[in-house]
């Protein structure tokens, strides 16, 4: 078996991992006495939702889910809509499950499938802000280079959704949040910009994220941040009621492909299932050390693989096509410089890194070698942020179409004694 098959039947074990198929119906809580409604977004919430109604049945609801990503259920609406960037079919929807939530009792009880992507899909602009300003803005934020967890911070104080306000909006009823973790630390309240989770920022905290990057600001927002925020504070009475479960995380794929590689004689060791940063610092630290670690291995010591997850960011310099898993490995490839022995693959757990259709990419020791034969530059590849064209050249893109979850990025270096 070649080592870029091996490499890719660990990323097709940490999907499979993550499968909300594995372990939604484990944790269902038990059924209310009132009324039960199932909402939520993300790129996984749509499978959510077919595990939930296998296992009760037809229910009430609506979930809205990246377009493709949908599923076939009986009674909960899927709503598509876009994402990195949100649309007015994203707003639409949002704005009909904020109504579903609207007069529910204390008896009731509302199901919440949260996973990556919501923080695009429910799409509620505070104040004033249209959605083509609400659309600028999360541009500006993704060609930053800010961390997910500062996005995350300010998208919860432009919404009327993010930040606990989606939960709030179910008061008096029972909230329970089933979540798929895509973000460093499995922190709740950063999981799709934590809908279900009461958030202690304020505007100022909000203000000076924009400042740190730069993010461009229209006046609608700067009077969204200038006057009272709609989120919902910890220990607030409206989330009295909410319980919050992260039911999959980056961790478990990690380890689900750490035990694939032990099986098949492969030594490994997991560098962190939080990983961020930008992409192509990361890839030249995890360059040196694989190229250490290379020198390090004796003549009877098995292969090694180092495993690592979490969610590096991307800051937009050029006018090419890329996301965080492309890009980093590009920079692996280049920091690598076609050292033998040494194959990697890096791809984002949804199927989609960056805006592209494209899950991420593969590179062997002689991807430069192969680039240069077919004209095409890495190093200038990097510098115009163009990964994907970079590997779509070379036939090294890893594509795999909707995954149906979501816990971020995928990277496996394997390593043989030179």
């Amino acid at each position: 078996m070649s080592d870029l098959v091996i490499l890719r039947r660990l990323f097709d074990r940490a999907v499979e991992t993550a499968d909300p198929m594995r372990f939604i119906a484990p944790n269902l809580p038990e059924r209310a006495q009132g009324r039960l409604l199932v909402v939520g977004a993300g790129k996984a919430s749509a499978r959510m939702a077919e595990a939930v109604e296998a296992e009760w049945g037809p229910c009430e609801g609506l979930v809205i889910t990246r377009y493709g990503y949908g599923r076939p259920v009986e009674g909960i609406e899927i709503a598509l809509a876009a994402h990195p960037v949100p649309d007015q079919a994203g707003v639409d929807a949002t704005a009909r499950m904020l109504d579903m939530l609207t007069g529910l009792g204390p008896d009731d009880l509302v199901l919440m499938l949260i996973s990556g992507g919501a923080s695009a899909l429910l799409c509620a602009p505070a104040g004033d802000m249209t959605l083509a300003e609400k659309q600028a803005v999360n541009a500006s934020l993704l060609a930053s280079g800010a961390p997910i967890h500062r996005m995350n911070l300010l998208r919860k104080h432009l919404s009327r959704v993010k930040g606990g306000q989606l939960a709030a909006a179910a008061a008096p009823a029972q909230v329970v949040a089933l979540m798929i973790s895509d973000v460093p630390g499995d922190d709740p309240a950063m999981i799709g910009s934590g809908p279900t989770v009461g958030d202690a920022s304020s505007a100022a905290d909000a203000l000076a994220i924009v400042e740190r990057w730069q993010i461009g600001l229209p006046d609608s927002a700067r009077a969204v941040l200038a006057g009272r925020s709609g989120v919902i504070p910890p220990g607030d009475e409206r989330l009295s009621k909410v319980d919050n479960r992260v039911v999959a995380a980056p961790a478990q794929s990690l380890a689900a492909a750490a035990d694939m590689a032990r099986a098949g004689g492969f030594a490994n060791v997991i560098l962190g299932d939080d990983l961020d940063g930008e992409a192509r610092e990361v890839a030249a630290e995890h360059a040196a050390l694989a190229l250490k670690m290379q020198a390090d291995l004796a003549e009877d010591d098995a292969p090694l693989i180092l495993l690592s997850g979490g969610e590096l960011t991307v800051t937009r310099r050029g006018d090419g096509v890329g996301g965080p898993n492309a890009e980093y490995a590009l920079a692996l490839a280049l920091a690598l410089d076609g050292a033998p022995g040494i194959h990697a693959i890096s791809c984002d757990t949804d199927g989609v890194d960056g805006a592209a259709e494209v899950a991420g990419a593969i590179i062997t020791p002689d991807t430069l070698a192969r680039a240069q034969a077919a004209g095409v530059d890495a190093a200038q590849a990097l510098a115009r942020n163009d990964a994907h064209s970079f590997f779509a050249a070379l036939g090294d893109q890893v594509v795999t179409g909707p995954t149906l979850t979501n816990v971020n990025d995928f990277r496996a270096i394997l390593i043989r004694r030179a």
